[in-house]
């Protein structure tokens, strides 16, 4: 008697494991369905996408891409022609920089030259005016050398 009111009061596994049953046994059937449901709805899904919407993808892809790859050539034949037309501009501005400081340089060699040469004819009106200023000096003291005689 001791053993069963022990086992009726006190030892709840029977219980325990009738309830642990019955939950499993709820949560398989039901979960169990509802995963069942989303793996077809997942396999559904992935068909349509690889039948259906991946060929178009693909397809708009190259479309775009190929009419992209376009315009990246026309746009990089246009850059290559600018950069060509720059290059030229900067040649010829180079070009007329150079001339004119190849004009300056000759007109500067020029102008140096007309100086040497005035500098020259200066010199050479100095050197005369010098003496002409010594043989007037000179015949001044003979002529003074005259009256300081008498």
């Amino acid at each position: 008697d001791v053993g069963e009111v022990y086992s009726r009061l006190l030892d709840h596994r029977p219980v325990i494991q009738g309830e642990i049953r019955y939950f499993v046994k709820e949560f398989e059937e039901k979960r169990g369905l509802r995963e069942l449901r989303v793996l077809e709805n997942l396999k559904n899904t992935i068909f349509e996408t690889n039948e259906r919407v991946l060929p178009k993808c693909e397809q708009a892809m190259q479309d775009n891409l190929s009419e992209t790859f376009k315009r990246l050539q026309a746009a990089n034949a246009m850059m290559h022609r600018l950069q060509e037309r720059e290059y030229e501009a900067r040649k010829l501005q180079a070009d007329k920089v150079m001339a004119r400081e190849e004009k300056c340089i000759a007109d500067c060699e020029e102008f140096m030259k007309e100086q040497q040469n005035k500098r020259a004819e200066v010199d050479e009106e100095h050197r005369k005016a010098m003496e002409r200023l010594k043989e007037q000096y000179s015949e001044m003291e003979k002529e003074l050398a005259k009256y300081v005689s008498f």
